[in-house]
């Protein structure tokens, strides 16, 4: 091994180290908020496209979770706004941790996936740039893979909270 091979190793271990850490943290804050508000959830660690993930999931079917996800996820987003914080107190850097409750983000994944895939092939067929509805930041992100998968660029316009995706033909 050469000394740049043997850097970058352990580089990949110091990032893989400090993501597990803030998984842990993560888990910490939200095992306490489970407590507090007398719901019950397991708590899932990992780490996903160089990013800390955790995931509160339910043995019970996760009825009682679902006031953790809210409308259209915003109750999720700003529990994983506070989450990242609460990493960040602990830390001094700055998380990209994602939180996922009930499955909720997973499954907004394969839709927006299956979205994104739609937009490109019509883009394709017709030779026109495709204009989606406004998006959240994560909602445009796993929507710009899908239309990349699928061979074709995408660029996000507009100002929050208006934000969308265009699907550019080829």
């Amino acid at each position: 091994m050469t000394e740049g091979t043997t850097s970058a190793a352990a580089e990949g271990a110091d990032t893989l180290t400090r993501l597990e850490q803030e998984g842990e943290i993560a888990a910490d804050y939200l095992e306490g908020l489970l407590d507090i508000a007398d719901l019950d959830g397991d708590i899932d660690m990992d780490v996903e496209a160089d990013r800390a993930s955790v995931s509160i999931i339910s043995d019970s079917g996760g009825r009682d979770l679902q006031k953790l996800v809210g409308r259209d996820g915003e109750v999720l987003e700003a529990l994983q706004e506070l989450t990242r914080l609460a990493v960040h107190r602990e830390t001094g850097d700055r998380s990209r941790l994602m939180l996922d409750i009930a499955g909720y983000r997973a499954q907004k994944r394969t839709e927006l996936s299956e979205l994104g895939a739609k937009a490109a092939a019509e883009a394709k067929s017709s030779g026109e740039a495709v204009k989606l509805k406004p998006m959240s930041p994560f909602e445009r992100k796993v929507v710009h893979d899908a239309v990349k998968a699928a061979g074709l660029r995408s660029e996000s316009e507009g100002e929050e909270p208006q934000r969308f995706v265009v699907v550019l033909p080829a």
